[in-house]
């Protein structure tokens, strides 16, 4: 087996697990659960720990990044809570809506308003097209020791040394407020790499690996990754890049790697030599999990819809192709009968193999200097073919553009027949290159989420998106689009130097990190909107379910769609008019109706709805005004992908007041919604509502007060009543203090 799961405790000695005790170096070393604070990640943890504690993490990060989904709002809510300047390094990137094509002026609009702010608070602004958000702090910011927080699930820097956490925006609000990121101690899961990759097998074949061992079944769920072993010396940069970027699929929390001659190289070449810190093992080390991957038995992955975690050797793919592409299209089948889609197998099957129509290479994944390189020495002289297969190539950054232009690699691809952009994260969510209805996408990017390709079930468009390596893109480009792993090509040396041009970042980017200009004014559109006023939480809770969602997972992309409407995320009104669209479209409407009465009732009108009132009538509420009546989404584990606020802010914004979850899929999602006011409630048992069910908590604001872990609630249902258990599990003080507050910005507000 490639990979292998160990779920128990384990200690490495002198870099060598200890999984049979039959290692002569650990008969006489004295092993102790001490030894966990022996790991490089809870070394870097306990540096930025102000906690004091060791059970209990306050964590303040060293620098920070966002994007132009995210900063704009992020600057908002600061501002909106007393915000003078950025305490600490800011990078803002313009990547996501970089393209201006959607909503006329209103993405430059975003990019202005962030130069405005870099210029006034003190940051670094970087431009459209320059480079994309993790392909910068690689180049420019991360470095052994530190740790970063960004706005952005794929926030991964562990290559370098470097602890990289991911989080939705008001998370990053606190730290510009000089507060911290709070969460109880997290495991550490040691990761032993072994061998050597075979030629064609690239990082992303290895991170799909990874994924489809541990994502289903939960096994590194919030705990920080730790990359050790000899195989890591056979790895280049690049490649550890390529595989530590594709963790936060598994869910994990963060991730970190020893450095070495390499780490320091790739330092040294971006002009950072002093920032380069040796980063190594102790003598004994204690894992709370541990997982051991052999490099050398990898082969060529493909993870098919609708996950990254759904993957397969592309052999297997090609070999059972009838079977598998069957079973494809009874899934989407299953998942789209309310819409009435499926794929058609015609399309991908045929008696020569796979068919695939399209090709893309991008992002901070997928578009980095060794993987564009490989591509075109894999494709030169050849052609992509003059039929329906296309092949878009997106370096992840104007250096590693420039560097490709020296080494001829563009050329190559020019000569195929490809097509080659700028800096663009795009293909990664939904918004450039959207396949056809229909077709096959193998994409070395990110994620292959329904619609985060770009497609639109609910519109009657459903295409199907593979996640690849781009050494075996390449290898189905040469083979005129049929699906080939890149081991069937004849081996070739893929090694040109990458050549870095520091000119192109000192020309252009703005860097005025900790250099506040006060005389400065914040630059607003018309599209860039303040939040809607938001009370605090009241003395009871009358909760209205307006999606019952049973899917084993819902992702962030299902609760707000990215693509399309991106342009409106500055727009808290018009975006949240997008709200599970994808996924159910009637929320919208029912979510609006139910904030209806809750206006009614706290301007001390006569609530209208005759179904809360027949609701309130037979619950016996009799404290309306002091009452909160709210729309609830139930899921049964919701938040999986994105770090996007906006999927919970938008349902606060219609009126949400909570979720109702078996369990939530990421920390990064429940914390969005308690900054925004929305109770993470969790249920021991699978509910049986529908829209319109009716749950009411007498005594709500008592118990979080109390933070008591259990609640009791009255169901309303079908003019019956029952009784219900819901948990308030794990709330902090802090979270309790922004709950009772109505969401971050009041709690601030009070606080500031």
């Amino acid at each position: 087996m490639s990979v292998k799961l160990y779920d128990t405790l384990t200690y490495c000695v002198e870099g060598q697990p200890i999984l049979d005790n039959s290692y002569e170096i650990a008969k006489n070393i004295n092993l102790n659960e001490s030894a966990r604070d022996n790991s490089l990640a809870w070394k870097i943890i306990k540096e930025h720990n102000k906690s004091g504690r060791e059970d209990y993490l306050e964590l303040s990060f060293d620098a920070m990044a966002s994007h132009d989904i995210t900063y704009v709002g992020i600057v908002q809510t600061a501002k909106a809570s007393g915000l003078k300047s950025f305490p600490l390094p800011y990078v803002l990137t313009c990547c996501h809506n970089s393209l201006c094509a959607v909503g006329g002026t209103i993405n430059e609009d975003d990019h202005i308003f962030g130069l405005s702010a870099a210029q006034k608070y003190g940051g670094i602004f970087v431009p459209p097209h320059q480079a994309v958000i993790h392909q910068y702090m690689r180049e420019m910011m991360a470095a052994p020791g530190k740790m970063i927080l960004g706005s952005d699930s794929h926030t991964r820097y562990g290559a370098l040394g470097c602890m990289g956490v991911g989080e939705g925006g008001p998370e990053l609000v606190k730290q510009l407020l000089k507060r911290t990121w709070d969460a109880p101690r997290c495991q550490v899961v040691g990761i032993q790499l072994i061998g050597k990759p075979k030629f064609g097998v690239g990082p992303q074949d290895v991170a799909l690996t990874l994924i489809g061992a541990t994502f289903k079944n939960g096994f590194v769920k919030n705990c920080v990754l730790e990359f050790f072993g000899d195989g890591i010396d056979n790895l280049s940069m690049d490649y550890r890049f390529g595989i530590d970027v594709m963790t936060t699929e598994t869910t994990c929390l963060s991730s970190v790697w020893i450095t070495d001659d390499r780490t320091k190289e790739y330092l040294s070449v971006h002009g950072r030599l002093n920032e380069y810190k040796e980063m190594t093992l102790d003598k004994v080390v204690a894992y709370d999990k541990f997982i051991q991957i052999d490099l050398s038995e990898i082969e060529p992955m493909i993870a098919l819809p609708f996950h990254p975690s759904n993957t397969y050797t592309i052999k297997e793919v090609i070999e059972n192709r009838n079977d598998i592409f069957d079973k494809l299209e009874s899934n989407a089948k299953d998942k789209y009968s309310n819409n009435n889609l499926t794929y058609d197998s015609s399309t991908f099957v045929s008696n020569r193999g796979v068919k695939v129509q399209q090709g893309i290479i991008a992002g901070c994944s997928g578009g980095m200097y060794e993987n564009i390189e490989f591509a075109a020495a894999a494709l030169e002289n050849k052609s992509i073919g003059v039929d329906e297969f296309t092949l878009s190539v997106y370096p992840a950054s104007q250096p590693v553009y420039s560097a490709l232009v020296k080494s001829g690699a563009i050329t190559k691809l020019f000569d195929t027949g490809s097509i080659i952009k700028t800096a663009f994260c795009g293909p990664c969510f939904g918004a450039g290159d959207v396949p056809r209805n229909g077709g096959l996408s193998i994409r070395h990017t990110t994620r292959n989420f329904p619609n985060r390709e770009g497609s639109k079930p609910g519109d009657g468009q459903l295409s199907a998106v593979a996640l690849m390596d781009s050494r075996s893109i390449a290898a189905t480009a040469a083979n005129g689009g049929l699906l080939t792993p890149a081991t069937d090509l004849e081996p070739f040396v893929s090694d040109v130097p990458y050549e870095y041009n520091s000119k192109i970042y000192e020309n252009r980017i703005y860097n005025g990190a900790l250099k506040p200009d006060d005389t400065k004014d914040l630059i607003f559109g018309p599209n860039i909107k303040d939040w809607p006023n938001m009370i605090e939480m009241q003395d009871n809770l009358l909760m209205v379910a307006a999606s019952v969602i049973h899917d084993e997972v819902t992702t962030t992309d299902e609760l707000i769609p990215s693509g399309d409407t991106s342009s409106y995320r500055s727009n808290p009104l018009k975006l949240a008019e997008f709200t599970l669209s994808r996924k159910d479209a009637e929320y919208v409407p029912f979510a609006k109706r139910v904030d209806i009465s809750e206006q009614q009732r706290r301007n001390g009108e006569v609530i209208s709805d005759d179904m809360i009132k027949d609701a309130i009538k037979a619950l016996n509420v009799d404290d309306i005004d002091n009452t909160m009546i709210g729309s609830v989404v139930y899921a049964k584990k919701p938040g999986d992908g994105s770090a996007r606020e906006q999927a919970a802010s938008c349902q606060k914004v219609l009126g949400g007041c909570a979720n109702i979850a078996l369990e939530y899929a990421t920390k990064r999602y429940r914390s969005n919604c308690v900054n925004w006011g929305m109770i993470p409630f969790i249920t021991k048992q699978e509910l049986n509502f529908k829209r319109g069910t009716v749950i009411y908590i007498a005594g709500i604001k008592k118990a979080i007060e109390n933070l008591d872990d259990k609640v009791s609630a009255k169901v309303y249902s079908n003019g019956k009543i029952s009784d219900i258990d819901l948990h308030l599990t794990g709330l902090s003080e802090s979270e309790k203090e922004i709950l009772l507050s109505g969401c971050l910005i009041n709690y601030y507000k009070k606080t500031l």
